[in-house]
């Protein structure tokens, strides 16, 4: 988790906080937490990075509309990081 960008942990939160969601829903919600509106051409090769890493996968609802998911390995790395914030913030 330490080699990730806080916008790919927030990423991370946000895809595991929905049911298999495409990239519009996830630019949709991410952009409400936001100020600075992102675009496709950040959210995107963000993704790609987190499914290289084997954190997210990504699958296809039509072919037009794929969905990211949280895989095993994603979910347990994101876990540890709120069980480490959870040691600081509920201290």
């Amino acid at each position: 988790m330490d080699q990730l960008t806080g916008f790919q942990r927030d990423l991370l939160y946000v895809i595991a906080g929905m049911d298999r969601p495409s990239g519009q829903q996830i630019l949709d919600d991410i952009n409400d937490y936001i100020d600075q509106p992102v675009t496709h051409g950040r959210l995107y090769p963000n993704l790609d990075t987190l499914v290289d890493r084997e954190l997210v996968e990504k699958g296809q609802l039509d072919r037009r509309t794929n969905y990211y998911a949280l895989t095993p390995r994603g979910r347990r790395v994101l876990e540890q990081r709120q069980e480490w914030v959870n040691h600081y913030v509920d201290a």
